[in-house]
């Protein structure tokens, strides 16, 4: 059974890349045998990871955010689980994978069967103590370094979760992969054509309203020049009617 994790080398996504580093880095520490399948440079790889992830397992958008898990074709999880695996101790069953002897894992499977089976807990010495090792997991006891490494990888990744938990917000609003980026870049093409347009038209609109402004103002000015002419000819018509009159009654006497 090969682990198959689906990566995009070339995200924009600073939350993407610290969860696809997660999941490495822990698959490494547990020497999990796995493959890096990138979708960035590989559509082939891309478009099998968006059409085996289910679909009750995809985001409102339909296009899942890697990093994606699977085993084999089965479906394992995205990030959000495999967290939650880690902090139950289950990433093995989460993988599918058998836990190996000795692991946290393997320990609380063999007290829960141990329970279902009815096996009696510790029984106190006579003294009323009770046997510690029985307590105390064999990594520990044995100063296991791979079981210390696991826990200090818990322990990074309770601190990252409470460091970058806006920063994982943010991730989910983030577009997907290089279409959406696409897209949104389209968009704001348009957006800007639209608003330049507009500008455009308001500008036309304004000059158009400048122009009917002049014409209205040259027409007043003509109709008044015109008014000014006709008054004049109106004074100077009077003044000639007078002297004739003048003349007249200077003739007549």
């Amino acid at each position: 059974m090969v682990i198959k994790v689906f990566l995009a080398s070339s995200s924009g996504s600073t939350a993407i890349k610290k969860k696809q580093q997660d999941v490495v880095g822990f698959l490494e520490a547990l020497k999990v045998d796995y493959t890096q399948l990138d979708i960035a440079c590989n559509e082939e790889n891309r478009m099998w990871m968006r059409q085996n992830v289910p679909v009750d397992k995809k985001p409102t958008n339909g296009i899942p955010l890697p990093p994606q898990i699977f085993n084999e074709d089965s479906y394992c999880g995205d990030y959000d689980t495999f967290f939650d695996a880690k902090e139950d101790n289950s990433v093995y069953a989460f993988l599918g994978l058998p836990p190996p002897p000795g692991s946290k894992e393997a320990e609380q499977a063999a007290k829960v069967l141990g329970v279902e089976n009815g096996t009696p807990a510790e029984e106190p010495k006579a003294d009323g103590s009770v046997d510690a090792s029985a307590e105390v997991p064999v990594e520990e006891r044995n100063g296991d370094a791979h079981g210390e490494e696991e826990q200090a990888a818990d322990e990074e990744e309770v601190e990252g979760e409470g460091e970058g938990g806006e920063e994982e917000d943010v991730a989910d609003e983030e577009t997907a992969g290089d279409e959406a980026l696409a897209e949104e870049e389209e968009e704001a093409v348009e957006e800007t054509d639209e608003v330049t347009e507009a500008n455009a038209q308001e500008e036309d609109e304004q000059e158009e309203a400048d122009e009917d402004r002049e014409e209205e103002d040259l027409q007043s000015e003509e109709e008044e020049e015109l008014r000014q002419l006709e008054d004049e000819e109106e004074e100077e018509e009077e003044e000639e009617e007078e002297d004739m009159e003048e003349t007249q009654e200077e003739e007549a006497e």
